[in-house]
């Protein structure tokens, strides 16, 4: 769809989608992204294309990166650049292994151009035994820097007043308690077995009984965890709420950022596609919400015909000025879904997927 270098730019390095944070209305939009090798350009989506013309760029020259970045409740996969004039750019990117591989892409990049320069990716203690667990809970209590407490689905039931296993270790990594994800597993396993932070739902749960020392806390981010006095609040409480149990249980096995075609006005949106099996589930939300818990749509698998969709001419059906790499999606129902992908292998890899579903 979009491998397309500019005339006269470098190779590039990565392209992807990544949501972006706008400058003046600060509101949350899809944008296409392009690495190059002093540079981080981004373009908008009409119709399904990519425009022409970047609609911005992020010079990387004395840039600083922060990653994990928990700045936003809502938006716990998040890379923050700051330039050297202190502009400040928040990207979101569509899961915690994807938001990592392009930190280290633009780190690698920042580190080209910037040899001198240390990058905020996290300094640590030596060792956990040199942390105070008391002051390590007291900071994730903190009302203004602590880990944010918020209402999280797991398995079809939402809890609130929780948080997953990724956010804990993303926010002991940001406020430098550890300079890995597994010393931070380590360290936020502690705080389970110490039964300072506990349990919620039945991940989590079975996670703890099985687990050695040491690994109880699982860094996932669909596996939820609560301070310890607020758990009877969540037990005796209404905040359990039922919502499709059967269609969000499945394991999580592919997600990604794509472009579907709606079905009443043809116009092409970007979508967070989640890929469910057993039960076998598609579902998609808006990345740029506030809160995108809940699903837009989905359907499921069973049944379901998937195939490309040529790449020479426009097939019957679809809208737009779309660049290719085209896949379908038929329904039990004969409902006809439309995707674009950014490139060929992950059309294959997206359609390898599903077929193996359905």
């Amino acid at each position: 769809m979009f491998h397309n270098n500019m005339q006269g730019m470098t190779t590039t390095i990565r392209e992807g989608f990544l949501i972006k944070r706008g400058h003046i209305v600060q509101n949350w939009k899809a944008r296409w992204f392009v690495l190059f090798k002093d540079q981080l350009l981004y373009y908008k989506i009409e119709e399904g294309k990519k425009e022409s013309q970047p609609r911005g760029q992020i010079p990387l020259q004395s840039c600083t990166l922060i990653c994990p970045c928990v700045d936003y409740e809502n938006r716990p996969l998040m890379i923050k650049l700051k330039t050297q004039q202190s502009i400040e750019y928040f990207l979101q990117a569509c899961s915690r292994e994807e938001r990592d591989s392009w930190a280290a892409d633009i780190n690698k990049v920042i580190k080209a151009v910037n040899p001198k320069q240390t990058q905020q990716l996290g300094t640590s203690f030596n060792s956990t035994s040199d942390i105070s667990l008391n002051h390590l809970i007291d900071a994730m209590h903190d009302s203004h820097g602590g880990i944010k407490e918020m209402a999280n689905t797991e398995c079809g039931n939402t809890y609130k007043m929780t948080f997953t296993g990724s956010s804990v270790v993303d926010w002991v990594m940001s406020w430098n308690f550890a300079h890995s994800r597994l010393d931070a597993v380590t360290l936020a396993s502690i705080l389970v077995e110490e039964n300072l932070i506990t349990p919620v739902g039945p991940k989590s749960t079975k996670s703890v009984r099985s687990m050695p020392l040491g690994e109880q806390l699982m860094d996932d981010s669909t596996v939820l965890y609560c301070f310890i006095e607020n758990k009877n609040k969540i037990d005796n409480s209404n905040d359990i709420i039922d919502i499709n149990p059967l269609e969000m249980s499945g394991k999580i096995v592919k997600q990604g950022y794509l472009m579907k075609q709606g079905h009443t006005r043809k116009n092409w949106k970007v979508r967070k596609f989640v890929l469910r099996a057993e039960p076998a589930y598609l579902h998609y939300y808006d990345p740029c919400k506030e809160k995108e818990d809940h699903a837009a749509g989905g359907f499921a698998l069973r049944g379901c015909l998937v195939s490309a969709v040529e790449d020479n001419g426009i097939a019957p059906g679809i809208k737009g000025k779309v660049q290719g790499n085209l896949f379908k999606i038929i329904t039990i129902h004969d409902v006809h879904y439309y995707i674009q992908t950014g490139s060929p292998a992950e059309r294959s890899a997206w359609i390898k997927a599903i077929k193996q579903l359905t």
